[in-house]
C-alpha cells in the first residue's frame, strides 16, 4: 500500500479544485484558446455563458490555486498561468481530447 506525502496531497487538491466544476472548466478552456489573451469578467461571462456570480466564483478559485493570473489594469483582465505545469499539461490535455 502506497502512501501519498503532503506535498502530492496539496497537488490532488488543487487539481481538483481547478477542474471540480462546469464553470472552472468552462473559464479554463476560454482562457486556453489563446493562453497569451487577456479577459474581462464580461468577456468570459459572454463566452461561457455563466452568470456574473459563477464566473467570479470560479475565477476566485482558480487565482487561489495560482491557474489564472489577475492584471490589474484600468479594466481588470485575467489569462491563464503558463508559468504553471499543471496548466501546461491542461492545455495540451484538452487540445489532445479536442476540448479547445
Amino acid at each position: 500500500m502506497s502512501t501519498i506525502n503532503e506535498d502530492e496531497k496539496s497537488h490532488h487538491k488543487k487539481i481538483e479544485t481547478g477542474l471540480g466544476s462546469k464553470g472552472r472548466l468552462r473559464i479554463l478552456k476560454e482562457l486556453a484558446k489563446n493562453p497569451n489573451k487577456l479577459l474581462t469578467k464580461y468577456a468570459l461571462e459572454r463566452k461561457t455563458g455563466l452568470k456574473p456570480v459563477d464566473v467570479r466564483a470560479g475565477l476566485k478559485s482558480l487565482l487561489e490555486i495560482g491557474w489564472v493570473v489577475k492584471h490589474n489594469y484600468r479594466i481588470v483582465k485575467y489569462q491563464l498561468n503558463i508559468e504553471d505545469e499543471t496548466i501546461k499539461q491542461t492545455v495540451e490535455y484538452f487540445r489532445k481530447i479536442r476540448y479547445i
